[in-house]
């Protein structure tokens, strides 16, 4: 069984559009393309140290993948191969983690993965009732804001040293 899924007919993978939505093809990895597309998000952690580096590559983000998105949606609407939002979404929930700090960067990913995963209100509007590119990215957004005001909540209550 190969590792990478084959792109919907009619889509191109050497269409920069495409490369950008999928983020170079992680979103085709066969298995939880999603984590997949977070997970390679986790070393702008350390590259954009800080919440205001971080929140300006959720924004970059954000507008590509607002640009990236419409070619993927012209074959299936939210695709499980984009994972641009992934992202915007991972990198709004890590701007919440003190620079540097391991602990805090696993929980980011743990938590933004929760709500990107189960969608609670209001992810779950954007998912289902905004269309196109903005419903797409809107529901990560959301996700990453969640887990960051939850990773905010356990710094301010000294949960975790």
């Amino acid at each position: 069984m190969p590792i990478f899924l084959p792109l919907p007919q009619g889509i191109c993978g050497r269409n920069p559009s495409v490369m950008l939505a999928t983020v170079f093809g992680i979103g085709r990895f066969r298995w939880a393309p999603g984590t997949a597309g977070s997970l390679v998000t986790l070393p702008l952690a350390f590259i954009l140290s800080g919440p205001f580096p971080l929140l300006a590559g959720a924004l970059i983000a954000f507008v590509l993948g607002m640009i990236a998105i419409p070619a993927m949606e012209k074959a299936e609407h939210d695709s499980g191969m984009v994972v641009i939002d992934e992202v915007s979404g991972q990198l709004i929930a890590m701007a919440a983690m003190r620079p540097g700090n391991l602990p805090d960067l696993a929980l980011a990913f743990i938590l933004f993965r929760l709500f990107d995963v189960t969608k609670p209100w209001p992810a779950c509007y954007f998912d289902r009732k905004v269309p196109g590119a903005f419903g797409v990215m809107m529901d990560d957004v959301v996700a990453g804001i969640m887990g960051a005001l939850v990773l905010l909540g356990i710094h301010t209550a000294g949960i975790m040293p």
